[in-house]
């Protein structure tokens, strides 16, 4: 199984990547696990993933452009379609059957939120199935969701 992190804090992920169950895992080469910096997918100079919402509201939205070049360029590089999942908290709740049904997928790749939500043309462009560890938000909470999501 190959699984791709997008995120906009990849270094987040680098202790609990060498600890436990997934350092194990990962050098019996069962998994393999990739960290993506979304914002290496951006053009312009100050690496912007985030904007206000169309419309106006509260807080601030990933951007399309660099999420949909960032599923096309491992798309390519995986050589297939992969998994798509959107970590959320207006997503389906996390539960056993759901890891059952992700551990038989060869190919996944995680976004994982940040901010007040998605610009909602990443929902119209890339397939994503939503899932949720609970109906609250984290800040920095890639680390927790992406963990219970593994941990199961």
């Amino acid at each position: 199984m190959q699984i791709d992190i997008i995120t906009i804090f990849p270094s987040m992920f680098s202790g609990f990547l060498e600890e436990s169950i997934i350092k194990r895992a990962q050098n019996k080469e069962l998994v393999k696990i990739n960290l993506h910096n979304l914002r290496d997918y951006t053009l312009d100079k100050h690496k912007k993933v985030d904007d206000r919402p169309f419309g106006g509201g509260p807080g601030m939205i990933f951007t399309v452009e660099p999420v949909v070049r960032a599923i096309n360029a491992l798309k390519k590089s995986i050589g297939r379609k992969s998994y798509n999942i959107l970590l959320t908290p207006a997503g389906k709740i996390f539960n056993q059957k759901k890891a059952r049904e992700l551990a038989k997928k060869k190919n996944i790749t995680m976004l994982c939120g940040h901010y007040e939500g998605f610009d909602q043309r990443i929902h119209d462009f890339i397939d994503f199935d939503e899932v949720s560890i609970g109906e609250y938000v984290l800040s920095g909470g890639e680390v927790r969701q992406w963990s219970s999501l593994m941990q199961s």
